[in-house]
C-alpha cells in the first residue's frame, strides 16, 4: 500500500520527531510513505477564528496538495477531523466538490488508519511505565475514535494503562481558546492534571499533539512529577 502524510503545524514546528515515528511504523508494515513537501497548514486554526475565506484559500491549498486517490495519513484527530467534518461549510457544490468529497473519503487519523484499514494492533513495541489516556475532544466527538488507541496500547510490552476520572473532558486547549480565555483554559488544565495524577501514572497519553503541549505547559510550569506523550512516540518505542 502506499499513502500520503499529512504533518499538522504542531507537529512539524514543535514535535518533529513525532511524525518521523509515524513514518517509521507505516514502514514497518511494509506501507510506501510519500510526503509532499508543499504542503502547509489545513485551515483549521483561521476557520475556528471565523476567519473563513483565509481557511478557504488554505483549504484550496490543501486540496490539490492531495490530488491522488491515496490514503492521506496524518497524526492528528483534530486536523483530520477538522477536514471530514468541516470542509463542506467551506466547498460543498463549489468547483472543488468531487475532489474535497473525495480527500474526506481517504484521509485517516493514524490510529484508525492501523486498526482499521492496515488491521494492526501489535506493532512490536516497549513501553515499560504506567500511562494514562487523555481523549482529545476532536478524536472522540469529531473524529469519532475511543477503542482504536487503546488496543493498540493494550499490546505494548511493559506499558500499564489506567484510565484518569473524567477521561473524555476537555482539557482546556481549544486551539485559539487557549488564548482568549487563558483563565479557564488554565482551569481546565488544571484539572485534567490532577485527574492525571491521582492515577500515579508516568505518562498522559493521547492522539493529539496540541493537548499534550498545553498540557505539558501546565506540567512543566508547576514542576509535577508526571510526562506526556503521543500515541506514535509510545508506538515506536522499544525497536
Amino acid at each position: 500500500m502506499t499513502v500520503d502524510i499529512f504533518i499538522p503545524c504542531f507537529i512539524d514546528q514543535i514535535y518533529p520527531q513525532t511524525g518521523m515515528n509515524m513514518v517509521k511504523i507505516l514502514e514497518k508494515f511494509g506501507v510506501e510513505v510519500l510526503y509532499n513537501s508543499n504542503q502547509t497548514c489545513c485551515g483549521q486554526m483561521a476557520f475556528n477564528s471565523g476567519f473563513w475565506d483565509e481557511a478557504k484559500e488554505l483549504g484550496e491549498k490543501f486540496i490539490k496538495d492531495f490530488p491522488n486517490d491515496r490514503p492521506v495519513v496524518a497524526p492528528s484527530a483534530s486536523c483530520v477531523g477538522y477536514v471530514k467534518n468541516y470542509f463542506d461549510k467551506l466547498f460543498f457544490n463549489t468547483g472543488l466538490h468531487i475532489e474535497y468529497r473525495r480527500l474526506q473519503k481517504n484521509i485517516y487519523e493514524f490510529t484508525d488508519f492501523m486498526v482499521n484499514v492496515l488491521k494492526e494492533t501489535e506493532i512490536g513495541a516497549t513501553f515499560e511505565h504506567k500511562v494514562t489516556y487523555h481523549d482529545s475532544c476532536a478524536a472522540l466527538r469529531e473524529y469519532g475514535i475511543k477503542e482504536e488507541p487503546r488496543k493498540l496500547l493494550a499490546n505494548v510490552k511493559g506499558l500499564e494503562l489506567v484510565e484518569m476520572k473524567d477521561t473524555d473532558v476537555c482539557c482546556g486547549f481549544g486551539g485559539t481558546f487557549s488564548v482568549k480565555h487563558e483563565a479557564i483554559s488554565t482551569a481546565m488544565a488544571e484539572q485534567k492534571i490532577h485527574n492525571a495524577l491521582e492515577t500515579e501514572a508516568e505518562y498522559i497519553i493521547s492522539t493529539d499533539s496540541s493537548c499534550l503541549m498545553h498540557q505539558e505547559g501546565y506540567i512543566k510550569k508547576h514542576k509535577l512529577p508526571i510526562k506526556v506523550a503521543h500515541i506514535a512516540d509510545v508506538l515506536a518505542s522499544g525497536w
